[in-house]
């Protein structure tokens, strides 16, 4: 991905109630405007827009995903990751995404 823009930000790690609910971080509101504004013609099915995260010495490729309800991108934190950087439900993470 050449021409990568860089995203900075801190958030909570959370939750989704459902039955075996994926773990999430919200991208800021701000960000999340910018983003959407800048790339939403990039977006796939679902609001999905192809990104790269990194927190901590983690990197890996993923997905962001556009929820309608809270107006904001949503980052689904893989089980891999989470154990790696030892990330629980509250811990407050420094995110880097890559578009």
């Amino acid at each position: 991905m050449t021409g990568q823009l860089q995203y900075t930000f801190s958030a909570e790690v959370w939750k989704y109630s459902g039955t075996n609910g994926w773990y999430f971080v919200s991208l800021p509101m701000f960000l999340s405007e910018e983003i959407r504004n800048s790339h939403k013609w990039q977006e796939e099915g679902w609001g999905r827009l192809k990104a790269i995260a990194t927190i901590g010495t983690t990197e890996w490729k993923t997905a962001i995903w556009y929820d309608t309800k809270q107006q904001r991108y949503l980052l689904p934190l893989k089980a891999e990751v989470r154990k790696k950087e030892r990330i629980e439900i509250g811990k407050v993470v420094e995110v880097l995404v890559k578009i």
